[in-house]
């Protein structure tokens, strides 16, 4: 419950459920493919609790969502093909920059703005390769991807952030979905490690949903910045 609540309201979820799995005794990759099928119901019941924040947003959703899926096999293929050593080595660097983007996305979303007012536009290529880099790590490991998404997000578009964040949890929903789609094809997975995950993420999707929607956005990056540095800290210790 606890990990579908923070997927809903900022990600970072999987940095509860994977190492409660490893202290069960569950081999790293086992306990990694598991853990992404059992939050993929939350991530539904999530992205469903904020779909008002998505009205007028159907085409967009549909072609960055796209974006999100191919990255997310393509991450779910290396997960299952290489050695996790060196992708696990610079996953804390990519929370820390995701944290100094969402820290520092007021300003730049105000600077890139001028910019876009100045030179008619942006790089359309910037975003959508973005999403897919995001894509690749969220199905290969996948905790704070929400975190990563936000922050680009935040210097991509000119929105209030609760609008980013019900985007969000489309995108990185749909990134687990296919991942998990992979994992379940040729995998093996601890199914009852994964239904029960499922149970607790669906509803702590709900309340995380509803939750977040009430914080003012000041709040929720508050909590953004304090989940991203959580992560970082145990993925370092581990």
């Amino acid at each position: 419950m606890a990990a579908g609540s923070m997927n809903a309201v900022v990600g970072s979820g999987t940095l509860i459920t994977f190492p409660v799995l490893l202290a069960f005794g569950y081999a790293p990759v086992t306990a990694n493919v598991s853990n992404t099928v059992g939050l993929v119901p939350g991530s539904v019941a999530g992205a469903h609790g904020y779909r008002s924040y998505l009205a007028g947003r159907r085409r967009q959703t549909l072609e960055l969502g796209a974006v999100s899926v191919l990255g997310g096999i393509t991450g779910a293929v290396l997960l299952l093909a290489l050695p996790a050593s060196a992708f696990d080595a610079i996953v804390p660097v990519f929370i820390a920059l995701a944290l100094v983007l969402v820290l520092l996305q007021p300003w730049l979303g105000r600077r890139l703005a001028a910019r876009r007012g100045e030179h008619g536009g942006r790089n359309r290529w910037a975003l959508p390769l973005a999403l897919y880099g995001i894509g690749v790590y969220g199905g290969y490991f996948g905790a704070a991807q929400g975190i990563l998404i936000l922050a680009v997000l935040g210097l991509a578009f000119d929105e209030a952030l609760h609008r980013a964040n019900a985007l969000k949890n489309v995108l990185a929903g749909a990134t687990n979905l296919v991942a998990g789609i992979v994992f379940v094809a040729v995998a093996e997975i601890a199914w009852g490690a994964a239904l029960l995950i499922a149970a607790g993420s669906i509803a702590g999707g709900v309340v995380g949903a509803r939750v977040g929607m009430r914080l003012p956005p000041g709040v929720l990056r508050g909590v953004i910045v304090v989940v991203g540095t959580i992560a970082i800290v145990r993925l370092v210790a581990t």
